[in-house]
């Protein structure tokens, strides 16, 4: 009997220790289960945005925010601020929510380009190429790169390849109608006569369009000033007057210049003489006959003005902003007429930015215009590469330059 009971208490030692082993582990797994879900819970609840986050945001160049589920904005980049994506802690624009709702639905990244209006209350539009992904449990990561320039200049590339077609058909085809009249005609030398002129106005026109397009390619390039030096700019104007005599005397237009200015500027010599042509050109070219058009220099501060007035035909309010496209005219049969091309002042426009400068105008219908080239002045200490120009200055023009 005393041997079935010490049995007995030798079987129960092993079986406590292995009841008490499994209770313990089904104890110590509860408490880690539930440690588990507690920062699950903590990770669910908190509004702090994960380590380092919120410093990359802070040094980020493009636009980048986090959003909670609540798609309250948490931490938002500088450049989200400067392109009006935030306001008040929230994300402005309804398709940036949708793809942030979309994330957190799929719970995969997505890119996206969008075109949105910037900020609230603006109605200028921006073109975002935006990417969406999760960050966490909690927070959706949005990063949105500005790609609204490039756009336009691929757009404004796309126009000026259409409208160079369309330029360059006119004078084609008119050739080639010339050349078959021209044909026809073998036997009448007064009407040989008359074509071949016209052919040659054509192709003169053909010949000068070609150019004005090789010189503002040339002039949008990055390195279109490469050399500057110090330029006089009673030379550059005398010059400038010289390539347009002829034709103003044809026209009796007198070209009026004011007394030696003495002034200098850093940049291009060539590249002035054809900025300023072009101003006197288009004065001449719009101006009626007889009249005069005045060149008068200036020098505020550090600026010099290149003034050019005349009494042509003025320009409406409204084209003011447009006189420096490419292709654009006021008075598009009196260009179709005297062989303009609509690409003189778009290459003044480039001439005076290469120089750090720039250029305005002033202008009444039925009183005439006034274009004001500016350009930094040269100085001893002037350095020899060019920075814009960012002070505002006064546009005034001295009653020389308006006479």
């Amino acid at each position: 009997m005393s041997n079935l009971v010490l049995m007995d208490s030798a079987l129960l030692v092993p079986l406590a220790l292995l009841l008490g082993a499994v209770i313990g582990g089904g104890a110590v797994a509860t408490v880690v289960a539930a440690a588990r879900r507690g920062r699950v819970a903590a990770e669910v609840t908190s509004t702090a945005v994960p380590d380092g986050i919120a410093h990359v945001l802070d040094v980020l160049d493009t636009a980048g925010a986090v959003v909670d589920p609540s798609n309250n904005v948490v931490k938002a980049s500088p450049g989200a601020h400067t392109l009006g994506l935030v306001w008040h802690r929230t994300l402005v624009h309804a398709p940036l929510v949708d793809l942030v709702d979309r994330v957190r639905r799929s719970g995969e990244a997505v890119t996206e380009d969008v075109d949105i209006a910037r900020g609230p209350l603006g109605d200028a539009s921006i073109h975002l190429t935006v990417r969406v992904a999760p960050l966490g449990t909690r927070f959706v990561l949005l990063l949105a790169d500005d790609r609204t320039e490039s756009v336009r200049l691929e757009a404004v590339r796309r126009d000026f390849v259409a409208n160079i077609s369309h330029e360059l058909k006119t004078p084609i085809g008119a050739i080639g109608l010339l050349a078959e009249a021209l044909e026809q005609a073998a036997d009448d030398p007064e009407q040989v006569r008359r074509f071949a002129k016209r052919m040659s106005k054509e192709s003169t026109r053909l010949a000068t369009m070609t150019q004005e397009i090789i010189e503002l390619s040339r002039l949008q390039a990055a390195d279109a000033l490469t050399d500057p030096d110090v330029v006089d700019v009673d030379r550059v104007i005398q010059a400038a007057i010289d390539q347009n005599r002829v034709t103003a005397e044809s026209h009796r237009i007198a070209l009026v210049s004011g007394a030696r200015s003495g002034e200098r500027v850093w940049g291009d010599e060539g590249m002035l003489v054809t900025a300023v042509h072009n101003l006197i050109a288009n004065a001449v070219q719009y101006s009626p006959s007889p009249s005069r058009v005045g060149i008068g220099v200036t020098a505020l501060d550090d600026v010099v003005e290149i003034a050019v007035t005349d009494q042509g035909i003025g320009i409406a309010e409204e084209d003011l902003d447009r006189v420096f496209e490419r292709f654009f005219r006021v008075d598009q049969a009196r260009a179709r007429a005297t062989g303009g091309t609509g690409l003189g002042l778009s290459i003044v426009k480039h001439v005076v930015q290469n120089h750090g400068g720039d250029v305005r105008v002033w202008s009444q219908p039925g009183r005439g215009s006034t274009f004001t080239l500016r350009l930094p002045r040269a100085t001893d200490s002037t350095p020899a590469v060019l920075p814009p120009l960012t002070t505002a200055l006064t546009s005034a023009l001295t009653p020389k330059a308006r006479a």
